[in-house]
């Protein structure tokens, strides 16, 4: 991977298009088929190169930020030339140009100039051309010939840390007028600005989206670290502009109280209070006649107080959808459940140093571009090379794809190499982790995110997770049985009869996974799991 001078790149992408294809497939396929080639060719003819196509969409990257300017000023002008299928209509295509650094293999290119693009484009309308500030001071006054430019100030788009001020083409033979752009702050929320950039989930942010449609609870559950609340708060973004009284996240790790839960919810929401009424019927009062998203976010500490609240809302406001995030279900009537897997880690095989596509095949795991973009925050000349490639393998795979885990290990390369940290992470627990100072306890370490889920847990599911970690390769239902069962009979003593129940539970709080795939059902646990408890299992003296 080699990095390069300042690329311009321009994003493209149909609204709409979803509908389209539900009511006018064949139609729609017509359609596509012309939108396809009058973009391409728009692109090609001003120099642009198509490294790129997801969805109904293009990516394209220019020389230069006037030619790029030009080849979407002429995308839009033969889009609206084009002849298109009386079902579908002209398809309108929203398009936004960022000029930045990038990172470039095989032909394609990796970076957040890439991530920005993306934002700004998402953010636009059909028929509307965005340049951000970089592209525009480029551009300079050398646009195309009867072409200007619009300010429509600033806009923080989502999950970017620093807003963006766009500027809109405007041309005589091209629509000028838009609603607000679907910036976060175009809409109410109280969705946090992110620090990071958000890395992979691509499959499952389009299936969550789609579940979501379908449902008015949907629970994102899985395991500590892996991701839940940052995947939870990039969908409610994504979604903003769908809920006309905006998206709201309900933080509730602070709270050690099931009573304060609809207290907190009317704070963010500021319902104002009512002596007539307790915090519970002013929220509902509140809510009936409301459109919005609510995320309520780490549940599973207050898990009934979560689930009556979430009940109550489904009962009695029709317009409000809820994401929770949580270790285990509500277990609500109406609850959809979406497992949140760790992210893809490199395969063995394909990234061992013999393998001659070792570092693309690296380079494609989610796992591994995102420590490679944490790398970068402390190490900023960093970049994959065939030389560290299976380093960042080792590391992704001994850490089971846990974005938390990843995250922590990333400081350590100021003072470091990627060998000595991926030798060390054969025991994780004993690497010393450099957590934020802000970060509540359990997010600062691996051991404080386990002990978390750890210390919820009644004595004779922690008694079982710790005897379970003697099996280093999975185990069947019937050797659980025979292994982890107490001699004695006592208080606490696991049966033979208690271990399917008590397996469900760890199943159930995202601590066991399950594998039906063969013809008997397997169970396992991530690394992660099984170390930490392996370290329980010691201790018990067991």
């Amino acid at each position: 991977m080699r990095a390069q001078a300042e690329t311009t790149f321009l994003f493209t992408d149909i609204e709409g298009s979803s509908k389209l294809w539900e009511h006018h497939r064949e139609a729609m396929s017509v359609a596509l088929n012309c939108h396809d080639t009058v973009v391409q060719s728009a692109i090609a003819s001003h120099g642009g190169q198509v490294f790129s196509s997801g969805g109904d969409g293009f990516c394209a990257a220019f020389r230069d930020a006037g030619s790029a300017v030009a080849g979407a000023l002429a995308t839009q002008l033969a889009l609206k030339q084009a002849a298109w299928p009386e079902e579908t209509g002209p398809l309108l295509v929203r398009i936004a140009l960022h000029t930045g650094e990038a990172k470039s293999r095989d032909g394609n290119y990796f970076g957040p100039a890439l991530n920005r693009c993306a934002r700004l484009r998402d953010a636009g309308h059909g028929g509307q051309v965005l340049l951000s500030r970089r592209t525009t001071e480029l551009v300079g006054g050398a646009l195309p010939q009867l072409a200007e430019l619009r300010d429509l100030g600033e806009c923080q788009l989502r999950d970017l840390v620093h807003p963006e001020h766009p500027r809109q083409l405007l041309h005589p033979d091209i629509a000028a007028q838009f609603p607000p752009l679907r910036g976060l702050n175009a809409f109410p929320n109280n969705l946090p600005v992110q620090a990071t950039s958000f890395v992979g989930r691509t499959r499952e942010m389009s299936e969550i989206t789609r579940q979501l449609r379908k449902t008015r609870l949907l629970t994102l559950t899985g395991l500590g670290g892996v991701g839940k609340t940052r995947l939870a708060m990039h969908i409610g973004a994504d979604l903003v502009h769908e809920f006309d009284d905006g998206v709201w996240v309900l933080e509730l790790a602070p709270l050690s109280d099931p009573d304060l839960i609809a207290r907190a919810a009317c704070g963010i929401l500021r319902v104002p209070e009512d002596a007539d009424q307790s915090p519970e019927q002013a929220l509902i009062a509140h809510l009936r006649d409301r459109q919005l998203l609510m995320i309520l976010d780490n549940c599973e500490h207050l898990i009934e107080g979560s689930a009556a609240l979430a009940e109550d809302i489904l009962r009695s406001c029709p317009g409000v959808s809820l994401i929770a995030t949580s270790r285990q279900s509500l277990g609500v009537p109406g609850e959809t459940l979406w497992r949140v897997p760790p992210l893809s880690a490199p395969q063995r095989r394909r990234a061992s140093a013999k393998a001659p596509d070792a570092t693309s095949a690296v380079a494609n795991c989610e796992s591994a571009q995102l420590f490679v973009d944490r790398l970068s925050a402390h190490k900023p000349d960093f970049a994959l090379t065939s030389e560290n490639a299976v380093a960042v393998a080792s590391i992704c795979q001994k850490l089971d794809g846990i974005p938390l885990a990843l995250e922590l290990a990333a400081p350590w390369v100021s003072v470091l190499l990627l060998s000595e940290i991926a030798q060390r992470l054969d025991d994780r627990f004993r690497l010393p982790q450099k957590g934020r100072r802000t970060a509540t306890p359990r997010q600062r370490t691996l051991r404080g995110t386990m002990d978390w889920s750890h210390d919820l847990l009644p004595e004779r599911e922690r008694a079982l997770l710790r005897r379970l970690s003697v099996f280093a390769g999975g185990w069947t239902l019937e050797a659980a049985e025979r292994v982890t069962v107490d001699p004695i009979p006592g208080p606490n003593a696991i049966r033979s009869d208690d271990v399917l129940e008590l397996l469900g539970e760890l199943v159930e709080k995202s601590l066991v996974t399950i594998d039906d795939r063969q013809e008997e059902m397997r169970y396992a646990m991530l690394e992660t799991v099984r170390q930490y408890a392996a370290e329980k299992l010691e201790e018990a003296g067991e």
